[in-house]
Protein backbone atom coordinates (compact mmCIF):
# COMPACT_ATOMS: atom_id res chain seq x y z
CA UNK A 1 0.00 0.00 0.00
CA UNK A 2 2.72 2.05 1.10
CA UNK A 3 4.83 1.63 -2.63
CA UNK A 4 1.19 2.33 -4.51
CA UNK A 5 0.96 5.73 -2.65
CA UNK A 6 4.00 6.23 -2.97
CA UNK A 7 4.16 5.76 -7.20
CA UNK A 8 0.62 7.62 -7.30
CA UNK A 9 1.59 10.50 -5.19
CA UNK A 10 5.22 11.33 -6.78
CA UNK A 11 3.83 10.32 -10.37
CA UNK A 12 0.99 13.33 -9.78
CA UNK A 13 2.87 15.98 -8.00
CA UNK A 14 5.74 14.97 -10.82
CA UNK A 15 3.24 15.33 -13.37
CA UNK A 16 2.24 18.73 -12.48
CA UNK A 17 5.54 20.27 -12.40
CA UNK A 18 6.52 18.75 -15.69
CA UNK A 19 3.54 21.03 -17.08
CA UNK A 20 5.37 24.04 -16.14
CA UNK A 21 8.50 23.66 -18.25
CA UNK A 22 8.97 26.87 -20.41
CA UNK A 23 8.63 25.29 -23.85
CA UNK A 24 5.43 24.07 -22.54
CA UNK A 25 4.06 27.04 -20.73
CA UNK A 26 4.47 28.83 -24.08
CA UNK A 27 3.13 26.79 -26.54
CA UNK A 28 -0.27 26.81 -24.42
CA UNK A 29 0.32 30.68 -23.97
CA UNK A 30 0.39 30.86 -27.52
CA UNK A 31 -3.22 28.79 -28.19
CA UNK A 32 -4.75 30.65 -24.98
CA UNK A 33 -3.95 33.95 -26.47
CA UNK A 34 -7.22 34.10 -28.68
CA UNK A 35 -9.71 32.88 -25.92
CA UNK A 36 -12.32 34.53 -24.73
CA UNK A 37 -13.12 32.32 -22.26
CA UNK A 38 -11.83 30.57 -19.05
CA UNK A 39 -13.22 27.63 -19.50
CA UNK A 40 -12.16 26.80 -22.63
CA UNK A 41 -8.82 27.30 -21.86
CA UNK A 42 -8.93 25.06 -19.43
CA UNK A 43 -10.76 22.18 -21.89
CA UNK A 44 -7.22 23.61 -24.60
CA UNK A 45 -4.89 22.44 -21.09
CA UNK A 46 -7.22 19.14 -20.67
CA UNK A 47 -6.48 18.08 -24.43
CA UNK A 48 -2.72 19.61 -24.25
CA UNK A 49 -2.08 17.33 -21.29
CA UNK A 50 -4.11 14.08 -22.96
CA UNK A 51 -1.74 14.59 -26.46
CA UNK A 52 1.37 14.54 -23.89
CA UNK A 53 0.42 12.22 -21.87
CA UNK A 54 -0.69 9.73 -25.11
CA UNK A 55 2.55 9.74 -26.61
CA UNK A 56 4.57 9.66 -22.60
CA UNK A 57 2.51 6.24 -22.39
CA UNK A 58 2.95 5.15 -25.68
CA UNK A 59 6.73 5.49 -26.35
CA UNK A 60 7.79 5.17 -22.39
CA UNK A 61 5.96 1.75 -22.72
CA UNK A 62 8.28 0.60 -25.80
CA UNK A 63 11.35 1.83 -23.85
CA UNK A 64 10.30 0.13 -20.65
CA UNK A 65 8.91 -2.95 -21.45
CA UNK A 66 10.62 -3.77 -24.78
CA UNK A 67 14.19 -2.11 -23.73
CA UNK A 68 13.99 0.33 -26.50
CA UNK A 69 17.16 2.39 -27.32
CA UNK A 70 16.54 5.95 -28.68
CA UNK A 71 19.62 6.92 -31.02
CA UNK A 72 20.60 10.57 -30.18
CA UNK A 73 20.18 11.52 -33.59
CA UNK A 74 16.68 10.61 -33.05
CA UNK A 75 15.68 12.35 -29.60
CA UNK A 76 17.40 15.20 -30.79
CA UNK A 77 14.90 15.50 -33.81
CA UNK A 78 12.17 15.17 -31.59
CA UNK A 79 13.21 17.95 -29.52
CA UNK A 80 13.37 19.72 -32.67
CA UNK A 81 10.52 19.28 -33.38
CA UNK A 82 9.36 21.13 -30.22
CA UNK A 83 11.30 24.44 -31.16
CA UNK A 84 9.89 24.15 -35.17
CA UNK A 85 5.92 24.14 -33.29
CA UNK A 86 6.76 26.75 -31.44
CA UNK A 87 7.85 29.28 -34.49
CA UNK A 88 5.40 28.07 -35.95
CA UNK A 89 2.84 28.91 -33.25
CA UNK A 90 4.08 32.17 -33.08
CA UNK A 91 4.55 32.96 -36.53
CA UNK A 92 0.27 31.84 -37.13
CA UNK A 93 -0.53 34.19 -34.52
CA UNK A 94 1.83 37.49 -35.79
CA UNK A 95 0.22 36.78 -39.13
CA UNK A 96 -3.26 36.34 -37.98
CA UNK A 97 -3.41 32.93 -39.85
CA UNK A 98 -4.84 31.22 -36.54
CA UNK A 99 -7.49 33.50 -36.82
CA UNK A 100 -7.98 33.07 -40.27
CA UNK A 101 -8.44 29.03 -40.20
CA UNK A 102 -10.96 29.55 -36.69
CA UNK A 103 -12.92 31.94 -38.48
CA UNK A 104 -13.17 29.29 -41.29
CA UNK A 105 -14.08 25.92 -39.76
CA UNK A 106 -16.01 27.44 -36.72
CA UNK A 107 -19.67 28.67 -37.57
CA UNK A 108 -19.52 32.33 -36.83
CA UNK A 109 -22.26 33.95 -35.42
CA UNK A 110 -25.24 35.47 -37.19
CA UNK A 111 -24.94 32.46 -40.15
CA UNK A 112 -24.94 29.07 -38.36
CA UNK A 113 -26.81 28.34 -34.92
CA UNK A 114 -28.44 26.19 -32.91
CA UNK A 115 -31.62 26.13 -31.10
CA UNK A 116 -32.25 23.69 -27.56
CA UNK A 117 -35.40 22.54 -26.87
CA UNK A 118 -36.44 19.18 -25.37
CA UNK A 119 -38.62 16.02 -26.65
CA UNK A 120 -39.64 14.28 -23.24
CA UNK A 121 -36.68 13.80 -21.31
CA UNK A 122 -33.70 14.18 -23.93
CA UNK A 123 -32.34 17.28 -25.29
CA UNK A 124 -31.80 18.03 -29.02
CA UNK A 125 -30.31 20.98 -30.95
CA UNK A 126 -31.39 21.95 -34.18
CA UNK A 127 -28.55 23.52 -36.55
CA UNK A 128 -29.63 26.39 -38.51
CA UNK A 129 -27.88 28.57 -41.47
CA UNK A 130 -29.31 31.47 -42.16
CA UNK A 131 -29.43 32.19 -45.85
CA UNK A 132 -31.14 35.62 -47.29
CA UNK A 133 -34.50 33.38 -48.46
CA UNK A 134 -34.52 32.22 -45.01
CA UNK A 135 -33.23 29.50 -42.24
CA UNK A 136 -32.45 26.06 -43.41
CA UNK A 137 -31.89 23.14 -40.97
CA UNK A 138 -28.89 21.46 -41.05
CA UNK A 139 -29.05 18.57 -38.72
CA UNK A 140 -30.69 17.19 -35.10
CA UNK A 141 -28.50 15.52 -32.42
CA UNK A 142 -28.20 15.49 -29.02
CA UNK A 143 -26.76 17.79 -27.05
CA UNK A 144 -23.45 16.60 -25.44
CA UNK A 145 -20.04 17.61 -24.22
CA UNK A 146 -18.41 16.89 -27.48
CA UNK A 147 -20.81 18.60 -29.82
CA UNK A 148 -21.23 22.01 -27.22
CA UNK A 149 -17.33 22.13 -27.65
CA UNK A 150 -17.33 21.40 -31.36
CA UNK A 151 -20.09 24.37 -31.94
CA UNK A 152 -18.17 26.81 -29.52
CA UNK A 153 -14.87 26.20 -29.91
CA UNK A 154 -14.94 25.07 -33.32
CA UNK A 155 -12.45 21.35 -34.22
CA UNK A 156 -9.40 23.27 -35.12
CA UNK A 157 -9.60 24.92 -30.92
CA UNK A 158 -9.86 21.30 -30.38
CA UNK A 159 -7.37 19.64 -32.46
CA UNK A 160 -4.31 21.65 -32.24
CA UNK A 161 -3.40 21.78 -28.53
CA UNK A 162 -4.27 17.80 -28.84
CA UNK A 163 -1.20 17.74 -31.85
CA UNK A 164 0.99 20.21 -29.94
CA UNK A 165 1.11 18.24 -26.99
CA UNK A 166 1.91 14.85 -28.76
CA UNK A 167 4.54 17.06 -30.39
CA UNK A 168 5.85 17.81 -26.97
CA UNK A 169 5.25 13.99 -25.55
CA UNK A 170 7.30 12.87 -28.32
CA UNK A 171 10.34 15.21 -26.66
CA UNK A 172 9.89 14.28 -23.06
CA UNK A 173 8.70 10.85 -23.23
CA UNK A 174 11.99 9.12 -23.49
CA UNK A 175 13.59 11.12 -20.63
CA UNK A 176 10.74 10.59 -18.20
CA UNK A 177 10.98 6.55 -18.93
CA UNK A 178 14.68 6.44 -18.47
CA UNK A 179 14.12 7.98 -15.36
CA UNK A 180 11.30 6.01 -14.08
CA UNK A 181 14.03 2.90 -15.14
CA UNK A 182 16.18 4.52 -12.51
CA UNK A 183 13.83 4.09 -9.93
CA UNK A 184 11.41 1.13 -10.67
CA UNK A 185 12.67 -2.34 -11.77
CA UNK A 186 9.04 -3.63 -11.98
CA UNK A 187 7.51 -2.76 -15.71
CA UNK A 188 3.80 -2.66 -14.16
CA UNK A 189 4.77 -0.02 -11.86
CA UNK A 190 6.57 2.09 -13.77
CA UNK A 191 3.83 1.83 -16.50
CA UNK A 192 1.51 2.81 -14.21
CA UNK A 193 4.05 5.75 -12.67
CA UNK A 194 3.38 7.05 -16.02
CA UNK A 195 0.27 6.84 -16.68
CA UNK A 196 -0.38 8.49 -13.25
CA UNK A 197 2.53 11.14 -14.13
CA UNK A 198 -0.04 11.87 -17.10
CA UNK A 199 -2.99 12.26 -14.95
CA UNK A 200 -0.42 15.02 -13.14
CA UNK A 201 0.35 16.95 -16.28
CA UNK A 202 -3.15 17.10 -17.81
CA UNK A 203 -4.14 18.86 -14.13
CA UNK A 204 -1.30 20.91 -13.79
CA UNK A 205 -2.01 22.05 -17.73
CA UNK A 206 -5.71 22.81 -16.99
CA UNK A 207 -4.58 24.77 -14.07
CA UNK A 208 -1.90 26.60 -16.07
CA UNK A 209 -4.42 27.40 -19.14
CA UNK A 210 -6.84 28.54 -16.88
CA UNK A 211 -4.78 31.09 -14.89
CA UNK A 212 -2.93 32.49 -18.20
CA UNK A 213 -6.40 32.71 -20.33
CA UNK A 214 -7.53 34.93 -17.53
CA UNK A 215 -6.10 37.93 -18.21
CA UNK A 216 -6.94 37.20 -21.89
CA UNK A 217 -10.41 36.33 -21.58
CA UNK A 218 -10.68 39.69 -19.44
CA UNK A 219 -9.10 42.49 -21.86
CA UNK A 220 -10.54 40.68 -24.94
CA UNK A 221 -14.06 41.97 -23.56
CA UNK A 222 -12.49 45.13 -22.19
CA UNK A 223 -9.75 46.56 -23.77
CA UNK A 224 -9.44 45.17 -27.33
CA UNK A 225 -5.74 46.72 -28.00
CA UNK A 226 -3.90 45.51 -24.68
CA UNK A 227 -5.62 42.04 -25.78
CA UNK A 228 -4.26 42.01 -29.25
CA UNK A 229 -0.87 43.40 -27.98
CA UNK A 230 -0.64 40.70 -25.51
CA UNK A 231 -1.35 38.04 -28.31
CA UNK A 232 1.53 39.75 -30.52
CA UNK A 233 3.75 39.18 -27.75
CA UNK A 234 3.35 35.93 -26.75
CA UNK A 235 3.59 35.32 -30.36
CA UNK A 236 7.04 36.86 -30.36
CA UNK A 237 8.17 34.88 -27.15
CA UNK A 238 6.68 31.92 -28.54
CA UNK A 239 9.37 32.20 -32.35
CA UNK A 240 11.79 33.51 -29.68
CA UNK A 241 12.26 30.56 -27.94
CA UNK A 242 11.63 28.50 -30.82
CA UNK A 243 14.92 29.56 -32.66
CA UNK A 244 16.75 29.52 -29.06
CA UNK A 245 15.80 25.72 -29.02
CA UNK A 246 16.50 25.43 -32.73
CA UNK A 247 19.97 26.78 -32.23
CA UNK A 248 20.67 24.54 -29.02
CA UNK A 249 19.75 21.90 -30.15
CA UNK A 250 21.48 21.78 -34.03
CA UNK A 251 24.76 23.55 -33.34
CA UNK A 252 25.22 23.07 -29.17
CA UNK A 253 24.10 19.72 -28.96
CA UNK A 254 25.06 18.86 -32.91
CA UNK A 255 21.87 17.35 -34.87
CA UNK A 256 23.07 19.27 -37.70
CA UNK A 257 26.45 18.35 -37.22
CA UNK A 258 29.03 14.60 -37.59
CA UNK A 259 28.84 14.47 -34.10
CA UNK A 260 25.36 14.83 -32.50
CA UNK A 261 24.97 14.38 -28.36
CA UNK A 262 22.04 13.89 -26.86
CA UNK A 263 21.17 13.61 -22.95
CA UNK A 264 17.39 13.12 -22.80
CA UNK A 265 16.10 16.03 -20.09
Amino acid sequence: MVTLLTVIGVGFLLGMRHATDPDHVIAVTTIVSRQQSIRHAGVIGILWGLGHTITIVLVGTGIIVFNLAIPARIGLMMELAVGLMLILLGVMNLTGATRWITDRVTPGPGVIHSHVHRHGEMEHAHVHAHQPDGPIELDEEPQGLVSTLLQRMGLYQLLRPLAVGIVHGLAGSAAVALLVLTTIRDPRWAIAYLLVFGVGTIAGMMLITMILGAPFAYTGQRFTRFNRGLGLASGLVSVAFGLFLTFQIGFVDGLFTAHPHWTPR
